[in-house]
């Protein structure tokens, strides 16, 4: 499966450490990336300004290039990354598809920039040895003519480079297709590509986008990749189609529309993966607003109902209060009115006889009957 990034990580780190390494070490290193593709690395104490590099990738191409002669288009491309330093061996390593011998003494050692790009370069072989690869095989498709199509029946180039991503290429008038059967394992991530490719379609239908390869999707695949395995042609999310004209394949555009193609799986998959992570977060975030809404309302639920029985305690307070002085004040004038019946009244009508004044007593009466 092709990458966004050309370069290697493991085998530029691994590069690096050897040629700034101050003693010397030995490495046997075996590794793989991205399921398909697998590098081996040997270095030996006795000789560090050695290294051996060996490479190779799941390649099942069917149609009018073979494997030895896209093969044999790269030997140059690789030489040329950096001439004294690079060295083909063949043959290659058992197991392997290309094996290489690096002197790293011939690498500037008071240079280091120049030194990290020549080993950025390095670790760049095999999306070299792939875009080499689908390079060819635009040139032989753009370059031949329409007798030599008609003799190959149109058949079209299936190529692989992950055992789940095939994609076909074939010839039409005047341009090149090149199809991608979409299939992923989860539902949601259909959703999101179905969505991805309707606006991919639409945005490549604009007149701003007239010299872009144009771009169609059909839930079917084309009739041109009829005979080919069922379980290529058997999808979830349809099929992408680009048409590359002359136009896109001329000078330095040929580098890079064989390397979009290359990393189109890589890029869905990567917008696919981007797009879960912002709905999450939108989601999360949503949800948080949501929760933050529902504890204020509940707040302020429960606020009113608390000052409302506050205020009824008090009432109820207020009210039994009053009514007791009420009753406090009722017994003081019933007592205070039996004080006054029981003492004397003074008549202020007989104030002018001074000299006779007098207190007259009200009787007091028995309640018991006379006999």
């Amino acid at each position: 499966m092709a990458y966004l990034e050309r370069s290697s990580p493991t085998l530029k780190e691994t590069l690096l450490k050897i040629y700034r390494a101050e003693k010397p070490i030995e490495i046997d290193q075996h590794f793989y990336e991205f399921g398909s593709i697998q590098y081996h690395i040997k270095c030996s104490v006795l000789d560090t300004n050695i290294v051996y590099v060996s490479t190779s990738t799941l390649l099942e191409t069917q149609g009018i290039v073979t494997s030895k002669e896209i093969l044999s288009a790269t030997y140059e491309v690789i030489k040329n990354i950096a001439v004294g330093v690079i060295d083909i061996v063949d043959p290659p390593r058992l197991g392997f598809q290309l094996t290489l011998k690096l002197h790293l003494d011939n690498i500037p050692r008071g240079k280091a920039a120049e030194a990290i790009k020549i080993i950025t370069r390095i670790s760049e072989i095999q999306a070299i040895i792939l875009s080499s690869q689908l390079k060819e095989m635009l040139k032989r498709l753009n370059f031949q003519d329409d007798s030599q199509a008609m003799n190959n029946n149109n058949r079209p180039v299936r190529i692989v480079y992950h055992p789940s991503e095939p994609f076909y290429v074939f010839r039409q008038a005047e341009k090149i297709t090149a199809v991608f059967p979409m299939n992923f394992k989860d539902n949601s991530d259909v959703v999101i590509a179905m969505s991805f490719f309707q606006e991919l379609v639409e945005v490549g239908s604009q007149k701003e986008m007239g010299k872009a390869p144009q771009c169609s999707w059909s839930p079917v695949p084309p009739f041109q990749l009829r005979g080919e395995p069922v379980h290529d042609l058997t999808t979830n999310a349809g099929f992408v189609s680009f048409d590359i004209t002359s136009r896109h394949v001329e000078g330095k555009r040929l580098d890079k529309t064989v390397w979009n193609l290359l990393n189109f799986y890589a890029y869905v998959k990567y917008h696919i993966k981007c797009t879960r992570g912002y709905i999450q977060r939108r989601m999360r975030k949503r949800m948080d607003s949501l929760v933050k809404r529902l504890n204020n309302t509940r707040f302020e639920e429960e606020s009113p109902q608390k000052e409302n029985g506050a205020c009824k305690y008090v009432k109820e307070l207020v009210k039994v209060q009053k009514g007791k002085l009420m009753m406090q004040q009722r017994c003081k004038d019933m007592t205070r009115r039996v004080k006054i019946s029981k003492f004397r009244i003074r008549i202020n009508g007989c104030a002018r006889f001074r000299f006779n004044q007098r207190w007259i007593s009200i009787p007091k009466f028995s309640s018991k009957s006379s006999k």
